[in-house]
């Protein structure tokens, strides 16, 4: 089955197209033309609107009072299907530092989940933890905390049927670049934080492989005139990506400008970090086994720490902007092919490219989302 979208403006792979109709063949994207198609063709007029990519939400951990670490089918399911009012077509579920057994349960939980739920696809999983250590532990459980063991991470896989993407690991424990040459040979992607390591522990890592900044600034060792840093280490170190929290909070937008001017839109990924208050209000919540107090949509524990965010992408794509520091174009790269890149991802998501799933967005100027499209079809309509 082939069909038409027209739109003003198309944000494809390699740069903006405008006032043109982009074939849909059989759930596929197909090719752009700025000639009209033959009036027998089925022509979906999107006019005054964008075509972007689906949004690529690469660190998650909830939504609408759901959690990943419910560890049941509805609670991903719910995730799943909240994430398309948010223009997000791919998530990583992502889970909480704890026992090996949970996780294991956890990650199995979400593999037997990955055909079944309803909205966003499940691109993979990221497991956040639970290998860091205590100084920048946020809102991590430092119980369950361990060096990292490639027998135990062979065991996720397993559990997993192979659908790990993503693990974060703090640089300076034992057994952090073993860890990290196995996952980066069997294709997932090793993410930095939670961590006190030195710039030179981050580098031995990242020459081992790694190649993602958690939550860039919130839970690492900071920047220093004598001594970089993680957050040093983000800014320079090349072919490594950066992943920013943009709900005003967790980063000031200086903080932010400074970050992409040091590494560019390329090596930027914009994340949620999102927790199940997201898409709520304001009240008291949980994050694994901790209490959360959620006011004026900042998420934070009895200890007065930052507990996750409540953030959407679609708002952090707008955020960016609205602080004068992003192009949309630039913002809607780092929420769909930027973070698909870091994850390894990039083949199946994360932008508008002839042979890839038709899932997009359409918006209007200002970047609020007004249908969300899987396969081609639509998931997603916002009420007029």
């Amino acid at each position: 089955m082939k069909s038409f979208i027209y739109a003003d403006k198309f944000f494809m792979k390699h740069g903006i197209k405008e006032k043109g109709y982009l074939s849909i063949i059989n759930g596929k994207f197909g090719e752009f033309q700025q000639e009209r198609p033959n009036i027998t063709d089925n022509v979906i007029d999107f006019s005054g609107k964008y075509i972007a990519p689906g949004l690529v939400d690469t660190h998650i951990h909830g939504l609408l009072g759901a959690d990943v670490m419910d560890n049941t089918f509805e609670a991903i399911n719910t995730i799943s299907k909240g994430l398309l009012k948010y223009g997000v077509t791919s998530f990583l579920p992502t889970t909480l530092t704890d026992s090996v057994d949970t996780l294991s349960d956890s990650v199995e939980n979400i593999s037997n989940s990955f055909n079944r739920v309803e909205g966003a696809k499940i691109q993979g999983i990221y497991l956040e933890g639970p290998f860091f250590t205590e100084k920048y532990k946020g809102a991590k459980n430092e119980k369950y905390f361990k060096d990292p063991d490639i027998n135990i991470l062979k065991l996720w896989q397993k559990k997993s049927k192979n659908l790990i993407r993503k693990i974060a690991i703090a640089p300076e424990r034992k057994g952090s670049i073993e860890l990290t040459r196995y996952a980066t040979k069997n294709n997932i992607s090793v993410s930095l934080g939670h961590s006190s390591a030195t710039f030179e522990q981050v580098k031995q890592v990242v020459n081992s492989g790694a190649k993602v900044f958690v939550h860039t600034y919130n839970g690492m060792s900071p920047l220093n005139h004598r001594e970089p840093g993680m957050v040093g280490a983000a800014m320079v170190l090349k072919d490594t990506y950066a992943e920013l929290i943009c709900d005003g909070h967790h980063v000031s937008p200086i903080a932010v400008k400074i970050m992409m001017d040091a590494k560019s839109s390329n090596n930027i990924a914009l994340i949620t970090d999102c927790m199940r208050a997201g898409a709520m209000e304001d009240g008291k919540y949980t994050l694994g086994k901790f209490n959360v107090n959620v006011k004026n949509s900042v998420a934070r524990l009895n200890s007065g720490s930052l507990a996750g965010s409540v953030l959407t992408m679609d708002k952090a794509v707008r955020n960016i902007v609205d602080w004068n520091i992003s192009t949309l174009e630039d913002a809607i790269k780092m929420a769909t092919y930027v973070p698909a890149l870091s994850c390894n991802i990039d083949n199946v998501c994360g932008s508008i490219y002839q042979g890839m799933d038709a899932d997009f967005i359409v918006t209007d100027n200002d970047f609020n989302i007004h249908e969300t499209y899987i396969n081609g079809i639509c998931k997603y309509k916002v009420n007029k």
